[in-house]
């Protein structure tokens, strides 16, 4: 009887039926497709994308120079150089992050104790070379410059999480 069933089931082409059926009814619905370019889907507060270095409302820079970033990165991606400064105080005076190696782990992020490095909403960083994906100190305040609204917004969403 099974086979009857399958061979009449194969004449009768009652699989592609159903599946045209299937076909036709999702052609009327509504697309969810995004025109990515001109159309974006929101982001998570928790997105972790291009590295920014922050500064303090009063522009001075919030990396204490600790190294506890550089020690715990896994990708061995962040280089720090520091000296202290005339007050007493240390200031990195390199701080480079080769982007190429960083697997975005947020680590870095995470074991900041001022919030002086973080992961910004920037997820399009392409680029032609290699060379352009070496960030260094500049390249990381002029980030954290530019997104320091979209941050501050951003950590103090993840606050109740760390």
């Amino acid at each position: 009887m099974a086979t009857l069933d399958s061979l009449a089931r194969g004449y009768l082409l009652v699989d592609i039926a159903q599946g045209m059926w299937l076909t036709l009814k999702a052609f009327f619905k509504p697309k969810v497709t995004l025109n990515y370019p001109f159309e974006r889907q929101p982001l998570s507060p928790r997105f972790k994308g291009e590295h920014a270095l922050r500064r303090y409302p009063n522009g001075e820079e919030r990396c204490i120079a600790c190294k506890l970033c550089e020690a715990i990165c896994p990708a061995l991606a962040i280089t720090i150089e520091a000296e202290p400064r005339e007050d007493g105080s240390r200031r990195t005076t390199r701080y480079d992050i080769d982007m190429v190696k960083c697997i975005y782990c947020g680590l870095c992020e995470e074991a900041c104790p001022v919030d002086a490095i973080v992961e910004g909403p920037n997820l399009e960083f392409a680029t032609e070379t290699r060379e352009e994906l070496l960030y260094d100190k500049n390249k990381l305040l002029a980030n954290g410059d530019r997104w320091e609204p979209l941050l501050a917004a951003r950590l103090e969403l993840d606050a109740p999480y760390r």
